[in-house]
């Protein structure tokens, strides 16, 4: 019975690791159909005679992103299954990410992807913080050919601490991993969390949870 048991707890944990991540290729690719009507996780396949080399490809990473039109001061170029249909099912995207002097990829998380990310100009400051109860802050400053991982749905972030513009190029463990900016998320959500909540939660008071809300 207890050889059963252990059998059992083992496959349950197969089972779990093998749909914890973006859908499996059953076939050489699947490229995304998005003018089908069927939902899916993920998006159905188009037919393998309408591929084309197009449905593989993207251009535009070499083109520097728009940093002043950001109250963070920098600015994401993703590549992702959006942009490239060919990425469908493979599990994988990337991004470009710019930053002006002082400019920062404020907290965010990414729920359904590990990120790693290497610098490419200039310097950054990063860090994660782990989850509850510890919430340990790790941090690490990067120079250019520096690389460093943000591990799956934990809250992390990049400052450009040096006195010039920064680039990063960063590869994500999802077609689509998402984004969870953590101060758009709280502040910024439509209809907004009761303001008695978040003064409980922040522990501040309704003029300081307002003065916060106005930002977003």
């Amino acid at each position: 019975m207890a050889s059963h048991l252990v059998f059992l707890a083992l496959f349950a944990m197969a089972c779990s690791c093998a749909i914890a991540s973006d859908p499996s290729l059953l076939q050489d690719f699947c490229v995304a159909d998005k003018a089908s009507p069927v939902r899916v996780n993920g998006f159905a396949c188009k037919a393998a005679k309408d591929v084309t080399a197009e449905d593989f490809y993207f251009s535009g990473l070499d083109k520097v992103g728009n940093t002043t039109s950001s109250k963070q001061g920098s600015a994401v170029t993703a590549v992702n299954v959006a942009q490239i249909p060919g990425l469908n099912t493979m599990g994988i995207s990337m991004v470009r990410i710019d930053y002006a002097p002082n400019g920062m990829n404020p907290p965010h998380t990414h729920p359904r992807a590990t990120e790693i990310l290497t610098v490419v100009e200039g310097s950054l400051f990063v860090g994660f913080v782990t989850s509850n109860p510890n919430n340990t802050l790790i941090t690490k400053a990067l120079n250019k050919g520096d690389v460093f991982v943000f591990p799956k749905g934990l809250v992390h972030f990049q400052f450009n601490n040096g006195t010039g513009n920064a680039v990063a190029l960063a590869g994500l463990s999802s077609q689509n991993p998402g984004v969870i900016s953590i101060a758009n998320t709280v502040f910024g959500s439509k209809p907004s969390i009761a303001d008695n909540i978040l003064a409980k939660a922040f522990q501040v008071n309704k003029a300081t949870l307002d003065m916060m809300q106005a930002q977003f």
